[in-house]
């Protein structure tokens, strides 16, 4: 298990839309260094309390990144590998953690060995590298064989991993990826797609490369302890609780996002010693801004996300209240070119970027926020609480999504006496009596509390 995980606070970007590429490759162009935008951000990344940099796709690809052409060169549209290698460096030189994103499922329909297969059939070296591959019958794109694409997406065509020469392949490029950008991590693109086989062959990999490396799987349904796991993988996409931060503040019915955390973290929680990778969006969904229906949600919901159970991740934009929706078409509304001075003076919620920085502060300095246990206090339509404890540490967050500032009593706090004292609004504190005590919380916000005596 990666080390370093349970402190980090993540920051995504999805390059080639934040760095302004093309939709649509161009082999035959040189490269353009767009990527050299991220340079200019870092420092507000890391004033947000981001210690952790997730980069979505970045090897030669045909359009959006996941349809890789070469995983050996990066996207000519982002820059050279020199590009990359010295943004990794200056990342790393600043104590930050760097996480790219590994798509092994399939290939692009330009990756070099379907090129091959196209333009020789059968007598193709590489008609062992792709599944379910048939020479019968023709694909929709006329080429004289069918095949199996990701999700349908034929543009999108799948590895055989079962192959010794393509496991290879792979292997050999994610060891220059560690070598060369000393990279942390990888996020999995549709590791639910993949055999547990490969997964254990690929963990067994990268973890003789760097001990510490961190491998988190895109898992959407399912039991998550069937991919992460001492033998398979660090983490998966914590999507079961996705779906519940943002629709109980819509709904006003926390009790959708407490049965979500009791089941995953609680007391018999299936996932307790697990650092889930929580998120509000990212670059397959619409933003959150778009999906609350009252935009003082934002703030309730940040809370809750830097205080839960799970390594916490904030996609570029969204710390401002960034609004993006899908379309049928394309994915390029929530995958957008920012200007970041523009974001800082512009931005759609002027204060929320604050309140994620000193809620990032409070949860990197909070052993009990970190990967400490959590117990539900109590739980109403519109209110919630819950405790945090480790290491001699005990916080206490309480939420309320009404418009209104409620009085809200918790019971059976572990404690006979002592105080409450609010981090968020230090000088403020509250008796604990008897295990119990009586909060008020402001509108549409909470109370992180840390329990003295």
């Amino acid at each position: 298990m990666s080390n370093w995980i349970n402190s980090s606070v993540f920051y995504h970007i999805y390059p080639l839309g934040f760095c302004g590429a093309p939709e649509t490759n161009d082999f035959s162009l040189p490269a353009v260094n767009r990527l050299e935008k991220v340079y200019g951000w870092l420092d507000h990344i890391q004033w947000l309390g981001a210690n952790a940099l997730y980069l979505g796709p970045l090897f030669e690809s045909s359009t959006h990144g996941y349809d890789t052409a070469d995983y050996f060169w990066l996207d000519r549209r982002l820059g050279t590998n020199e590009t990359l290698k010295d943004l990794s460096a200056e990342i790393h030189r600043r104590g930050m953690r760097l996480v790219l994103d590994g798509v092994f499922n399939h290939s692009g329909r330009d990756f070099w060995a379907f090129r091959d297969l196209r333009q020789k059939g059968q007598d193709s070296a590489y008609r062992g590298w792709y599944h379910n591959l048939r020479f019968d019958q023709s694909s929709p794109y006329g080429d004289p064989f069918s095949y199996e694409g990701w999700n349908g997406h034929l543009s999108l065509v799948k590895f055989n991993l079962s192959n010794p020469d393509v496991r290879n392949h792979l292997f050999e490029a994610v060891t220059g990826w560690v070598r060369d950008y000393d990279i942390d991590g990888l996020r999995l693109d549709a590791a639910d797609c993949v055999d547990l086989d490969f997964w254990q062959a690929f963990g067994e990999h990268c973890h003789s490369l760097k001990p510490d490396f961190w491998l988190m799987g895109e898992v959407v349904h399912g039991n998550y302890r069937k991919w992460a796991n001492p033998e398979h993988l660090d983490s998966v996409t914590n999507y079961e609780c996705y779906k519940g931060l943002y629709s109980s503040l819509n709904d006003g019915n926390y009790f959708e996002i407490a049965y979500a955390l009791e089941r995953q973290f609680g007391k018999a929680g299936i996932y307790r010693d697990l650092p889930l990778y929580n998120f509000v969006d990212n670059h397959d969904v619409d933003r959150v801004a778009s999906l609350l229906k009252n935009p003082a949600h934002l703030y309730p919901l940040y809370m809750l996300l830097m205080s839960m159970p799970g390594v916490p991740s904030i996609y570029y934009g969204s710390e401002w209240g960034l609004p993006g929706k899908r379309q049928p078409a394309t994915d390029a509304p929530v995958r957008p070119d920012l200007d970041l001075d523009t974001m800082i003076h512009h931005a759609p919620q002027a204060n929320l970027a604050g309140t994620v920085a000193r809620l990032a502060a409070i949860r990197r300095n909070s052993p009990a926020l970190n990967e400490g246990s959590y117990s539900q206090l109590r739980v109403e339509s519109k209110q919630f609480a819950f405790l945090r404890q480790q290491d001699g540490e005990s916080i206490v967050a309480a939420f309320n999504s009404a418009n209104e500032a409620v009085q809200f009593e918790l019971k059976n706090l572990p404690v006979d006496g002592g105080r409450l004292e609010d981090l968020l609004n230090p000088g403020e504190t509250f008796e604990v009596r008897q295990g119990k005590v009586s909060l008020l919380i402001p509108p549409a916000w909470g109370r992180l509390m840390r329990l003295t005596h």
